[in-house]
């Protein structure tokens, strides 16, 4: 056992996919889990705490009775424009560390965030000038608005008023589970496989030529839970920026055809143009109502399950995108996961619980 066992773990975003699986690693630990969310948290035997996480008395009442060692940062609130974003995400961080702070227990937070620090924010993502492949933690800032920018501002800020260490870390496309999660690319690939297995039809990719013949890498919301418990008990890691991704790299046209073959569907590659989800999939709300329905299955609302539009936009870059480890692995920092079990055990997953037929 570490120094993290028997202390007091607070998750801000408890039930998404980041969220759970800091809680669920945390309670292996042996901590005392209390989980910020709207929803009951899923891991059994973490507190709820609720809290409206856009309201500053709501997280005054909620938070500033607790006393956590450690912090974990994983929601975040999608707005219309980057400076909407950067207004309201910094704003939950500051709410969130003002209520906690003053009374002095927090030795370390840790802020989730992830690549658009290297690809800039949706409205412009992956155009300009970016860095070169690998990303790595020393780059500096894009001179575009950010709202994670702004959110390390806001903790840089806190860590010096109220004395604890902090570490970000920059998470790929996470791969985890969680249902009615706006990103979750592992579960709307699956849904996507899933009606085409139904209706007869290829499993189609979705993305850009650089995509399909580049490289890239994805991030196990369970090796991410392991970098962020470490971070926080870990004093060679205080007060760092991490990458974290599983330590692979793929090309999608390896692994577009393993994924196909999983779900007993023929696939289609890249063929000239991108094909996104967002439209080859106007009309899934029927069809997987029908699925779930033939099947059995415990949701019939396909929008809580894909994220055509998150997926499209990490399947539509026109770059490749490789991650360095360096800085924590030299660290001490040494969890790795083959990317292709990341997705596989996830479908597995999926299908046990009756989210997939």
């Amino acid at each position: 056992m570490d120094n993290h066992d028997a202390r007091t773990t607070l998750v801000v975003g408890a039930t998404g996919i980041s969220g759970a699986a800091i809680c669920r690693a945390a309670r292996a630990r042996g901590s005392q889990v209390l989980g910020v969310s709207r929803r009951e948290p899923t891991v059994p035997g973490v507190q709820h705490v609720a809290a409206d996480l856009l309201d500053d008395a709501s997280v005054r009442g909620a938070l500033e009775p607790l006393r956590p060692s450690t912090v974990h940062l994983t929601a975040w609130v999608r707005r219309d424009t980057e400076a909407e974003n950067i207004e309201t995400n910094s704003a939950v961080v500051r709410r969130i560390l003002d209520a906690l702070g003053p009374a002095g227990s927090v030795g370390h937070v840790a802020l989730m965030t992830g690549l658009k620090h290297y690809l800039g924010p949706f409205e412009a993502y992956a155009q300009g000038k970016t860095p070169d492949t690998p990303f790595h933690e020393d780059e500096p800032r894009l001179d575009l608005p950010n709202f994670y920018y702004a959110q390390e501002d806001v903790l840089f800020e806190a860590a010096a008023r109220y004395g604890f260490t902090w570490s970000v870390h920059r998470s790929h496309t996470v791969i985890g589970h969680a249902v009615g999660n706006a990103m979750n690319m592992a579960l709307t690939i699956a849904v996507a496989a899933s009606i085409a297995r139904e209706t007869g039809r290829p499993l189609v990719f979705p993305g850009s030529a650089a995509q399909w013949n580049g490289l890239t890498d994805v991030t196990d919301a369970d090796v991410l839970a392991d970098q962020m418990l470490w971070a926080a008990s870990t004093p060679a890691a205080a007060d760092q920026a991490f990458n974290i991704v599983n330590g692979d790299v793929f090309r999608w046209r390896w692994m577009w055809p393993r994924i196909a073959g999983w779900f007993g569907v023929e696939w289609e590659g890249w063929s000239g143009e991108d094909r996104p989800f967002q439209t080859r999939m106007a009309e899934a709300a029927g069809v997987w109502r029908d699925v779930a329905s033939r099947h059995g299955l415990v949701e019939q609302d396909v929008e809580r399950l894909a994220s055509w539009w998150h997926t499209d936009s990490d399947l539509g870059r026109p770059m490749e995108v490789v991650t360095d480890m360096a800085r924590s692995r030299a660290a001490g920092f040494t969890t790795y996961r083959s990317s292709w079990d990341s997705f596989r055990t996830q479908f597995e997953r999926y299908r046990a619980e009756r989210l997939i037929p």
